[in-house]
């Protein structure tokens, strides 16, 4: 069986545990969580979990099952074939000089992202969108030196 990219989303209390509880679940059935993002949700004391994992959806649809099992889950489900908005942010430090500076500020403004911080031998990129997105801004500033990125991994929600 091929493994896929899942994109869970788990509506949960905002208690203390509750994502150590989330994430040992997935641990304990061998899975690596290639992101998880949490954030206070439209409702109060609860919390939207974005995870994604890579997993066949026989295995994937295992461990929603028993997400839904666990006491301060609200609701699961598995977006992963729904019709979806769904966006990444990140921090990109590139390594800049008064030449290479206005190179950087043209590749910003191609990807609609936006300079932050701005040092003697350094920019700070703001970008958000698609992972593809994100990957290619960070393939195209690399040949500058990266000095430090940080990604928040992917957020999501289904359209309409």
């Amino acid at each position: 069986m091929a493994t896929t990219k899942h994109t869970i989303v788990a509506l949960v209390e905002d208690k203390p545990g509750v994502l150590n509880r989330v994430a040992s679940l997935f641990r304990r059935r061998g899975f690596n969580i290639e992101g998880i993002t949490v954030g206070r949700s439209e409702l109060p004391h609860l919390s939207r979990t974005t995870i994604v994992v890579d997993g066949t959806s026989a295995m994937v649809e295992q461990v929603r099952k028993q997400l839904d099992k666990v006491i301060d889950v609200i609701k699961v489900s598995d977006i992963t074939e729904a019709d979806i908005v769904a966006r990444e942010l990140a921090l990109i430090k590139v390594n800049a000089t008064s030449s290479t500076r206005s190179e950087i500020i043209q590749i910003v403004d191609v990807f609609r992202a936006n300079i932050v911080d701005v040092a003697p031998d350094s920019v700070t990129i703001e970008v958000t969108g698609d992972e593809e997105k994100i990957t290619s801004l960070l393939d195209l500033v690399r040949g500058f030196g990266i000095k430090e990125v940080s990604r928040t991994g992917r957020i999501a929600m289904t359209r309409g």
